[in-house]
């Protein structure tokens, strides 16, 4: 019982340190609404669907580590209130890289059961209290998704559920949820999944002297194994040559 409430003592202080030094990680929403699923009635009039499979989504991944190197994102961000961190402290780069494979993981984005995982490999290194901290291993993430019409955007949020660590005390978790989450917040959230220029229509019409524009108005997303299927729904109106 003893060494249970050490334990439990351990990780209580390790979560109140780590948001005392590095401060919650902003709490960020997806701009504009939740995707819900298709309507179950079937495909309404006007709607086109964009399919993303699995192949597609590898080969730009696989692209990104072999073309444009590891990204790599810096960490120290510290409160406006609190003690403000040096990016570089004793040898320790205060980073997160992500691997294209590590700890028995794959980085990179699964279509199954519903749902959008995307599980990411790192390896990092943090100054804690004077003692550089290096961790490696890989955080489980979900995707959730919004269409914001104002903007003819859908976006993606990358949300955090866990962070499993390889020989780091577990007590050390809590400070890397911190610093995974907050990198996230700040360099990767929000992601643009489909912008104005691939969902906006305009389709000329010669004999009218002007363009059909269409604007998406609705945007339903049907997740399959394997594939991300959007089903948008536009919205119509005539534009005559030097009008909007």
């Amino acid at each position: 019982m003893k060494h249970v409430l050490i334990l439990i003592l351990g990780i209580l202080l390790g979560g109140g340190a780590a948001v005392y030094f590095l401060g919650t990680p902003p709490a960020k929403s997806a701009p504009g609404q939740a995707i819900k699923p298709p309507d179950q009635s079937g495909n309404q009039p006007g709607a086109v669907v964009i399919s993303l499979e699995q192949s597609f989504i590898d080969a730009v991944l696989a692209t990104t580590f072999s073309g444009l190197g590891t990204p790599t994102f810096q960490l120290g961000q510290a409160r406006n209130d609190g003690p403000r961190i040096e990016q570089v402290q004793g040898g320790c780069t205060n980073t997160i890289t992500l691997l294209a494979e590590g700890s028995g993981v794959k980085t990179g984005v699964q279509f199954r059961n519903g749902n959008v995982y995307a599980p990411m490999a790192f390896t990092g290194s943090y100054n804690l209290a004077g003692s550089c901290m290096q961790f490696k291993g890989w955080a489980q993430n979900k995707i959730k998704l919004s269409f914001d019409q104002e903007k003819q955007t859908v976006f993606g949020y990358v949300d955090v559920e866990g962070v499993n660590l390889e020989g780091v005390n577990p007590v050390a978790n809590t400070f890397v949820t911190v610093f995974v989450q907050g990198a996230i917040n700040q360099k990767v959230n929000p992601l643009i999944l489909v912008s104005e220029p691939q969902l906006s229509l305009q389709i000329p019409v010669k004999a009218s002297n002007g363009a059909v524009k269409a604007r998406a108005k609705d945007v339903r997303a049907e997740v399959l194994d394997g594939s991300l299927k959007l089903y948008l729904t536009y919205e119509f109106s005539g534009v005559k040559d030097g009008g909007t």
